[in-house]
C-alpha cells in the first residue's frame, strides 16, 4: 500500500476515544519536537502531521497511517 501524503489545508479524521476525531493539516514534521506538551519522534524518513483539532481547536500529531481524507 502506498504512503498517504497530507498537505497544509487537507482536512482529515482519525480514530479517537470517542469516534472520529476531525481536524485541518497545519504543517508536516520530519523533526523530533514537542506538539501540546508530547514528544513526537517525527523524520523525513518517517513523517507525522500536526492537526488542528476541530472539535477543541488543540493541536494533536499522527502518523499518516492514522488519518483519512475528508471532504
Amino acid at each position: 500500500m502506498a504512503e498517504q501524503r497530507f498537505r497544509k489545508g487537507d482536512h482529515v479524521s482519525w480514530a479517537s476515544h470517542s469516534g472520529r476525531g476531525r481536524g485541518v493539516v497545519t504543517e508536516e514534521l520530519t523533526e523530533r519536537t514537542r506538539v501540546s506538551g508530547r514528544a513526537v519522534d517525527a523524520s523525513p524518513q518517517q513523517p507525522q502531521y500536526r492537526i488542528r483539532n476541530d472539535h477543541s481547536g488543540r493541536d494533536v500529531a499522527h502518523r499518516p497511517e492514522a488519518l483519512r481524507h475528508e471532504s
